[in-house]
């Protein structure tokens, strides 16, 4: 099997796996209880709550635990306008974020706040002179992706963090998922109030992320009733969850280099094959070297998704949250593809157990399957 899906999830580590099931036999106490085993799964939810602020240049404090990336995204932009909204009721994103981001500003547009969606590029690219022709005396909060989950752009965010430095109001929100410890962040130097993280794209367990919430920046909970997370976000600690998060962080950080460079040497054969190919659109090709997208024009997504699974090769249409719905990719329609591109989108993503077999049988089986589909549609 050739596992080329690791936008949508990771293959935990070995030692992720048992982390978390010896923590859940040996560490099951509640952190908040006072006895001894209650001290000790506090203090390794602590610990990992320091490693977490040390890959992102923050404070352990400034590190909120959540459930993932679709809460940590939902309690940073709720947070904010539920919080803030007497301050103005403007707020900006893009039109192409995560669906977690982008449908909780559609339904805020409707409870009346004014949202402004920033065009992209043909790249997949922001523009900062849209963003900043954006801003108003009622915005309250920017929020735009790091790396996007489709086709891998990475949008200017230090500049974006340095732009909003002259508008103190506004709060800058980074929906980090498909980056956090892929490529290095420092909240710090890139300007940044609050970033989302989910443990399960860099191969630790899902159901468990973090929001991080700069110092002295206040925000509303979502969930109410113990106080737990500083009071941002009440609800006992999965603390076996946590502890295999740190663990999955620990390995990743130590893999990032030699990925990094292995994933742009692995690009560029994939691109090689393809652009050998009839009827192919690259989709967002100067983006991170761990995503490449490609339109198959006059083949649906489904079908070579299908296909290729025959090879044993497993890739994805566009994200897993909105793969199974029959619709073109909302993220390449903004980047300006014909609705047969956008219906045509493939993902191949790769992760830190990614081998170079894995992307050589890849490239056999693209180069076996398409032509082979083209001419039975007779594409």
């Amino acid at each position: 099997m050739h596992y080329l899906d690791n936008s949508a999830t990771t293959k935990p580590y070995k030692a992720v796996i048992e982390t978390v099931s010896w923590m859940f036999e040996h560490t099951y106490a509640n952190p908040a209880s006072l006895h001894g085993l209650g001290f000790q799964a506090e203090q390794t939810a602590e610990d990992a709550r320091k490693k977490l602020a040390d890959e992102l240049h923050a404070k352990p404090s400034e590190i909120i635990f959540t459930s993932g990336g679709t809460e940590a995204n939902n309690l940073a932009i709720h947070g904010v306008v539920n919080r803030y909204q007497n301050r103005g009721k403007h707020i900006i994103t893009s039109t192409i974020e995560h669906d977690s981001v982008y449908e909780v500003f559609q339904k805020l547009e409707q409870e009346g706040f004014a949202v402004t969606y920033l065009s992209v590029d043909e790249n997949g690219m922001i523009s900062l002179e849209e963003l900043q022709a954006s801003l108003t005396n009622e915005t309250i909060l920017v929020s735009v992706m790091h790396v996007n989950n489709e086709m891998g752009a990475v949008q200017p965010i230090a500049e974006i963090g340095h732009l909003l430095t002259g508008y103190p109001k506004v709060f800058f929100h980074v929906d980090a998922v498909q980056s956090f410890t892929k490529i290095p962040i420092d909240v710090q130097t890139m300007k940044i109030d609050l970033l989302s993280v989910s443990a399960h794209k860099f191969h630790g367990p899902k159901g468990i992320g973090a929001l991080y919430l700069r110092k002295n920046k206040q925000i509303a909970p979502l969930l109410i009733g113990g106080g737990q997370e500083m009071g941002i976000r009440s609800g006992t600690l999965a603390v076996p969850l946590i502890a295999g998060m740190a663990k999955a962080l620990e390995i990743t950080i130590a893999k990032r280099e030699s990925f990094l460079q292995n994933t742009h040497i692995w690009k560029t054969e994939l691109l090689t094959s393809l652009t050998s190919l009839k009827r192919i659109r690259i989709n967002g090709e100067k983006g991170v070297p761990y995503i490449l997208n490609f339109s198959c024009v006059g083949l649906k997504s489904e079908v070579l998704v299908r296909a290729l699974e025959d090879e044993t090769v497993f890739v994805s249409s566009k994200s897993a949250c909105s793969s199974k719905k029959e619709s073109p990719s909302r993220v390449l329609l903004a980047m300006g593809r014909k609705r047969s591109e956008a219906i045509s989108g493939i993902r191949i993503s790769m992760g830190m157990l990614t081998t170079a077999t894995d992307i050589s049988h890849c490239q056999k089986a693209l180069q076996n399957v398409i032509p082979t589909l083209q001419q039975w549609i007779k594409v």
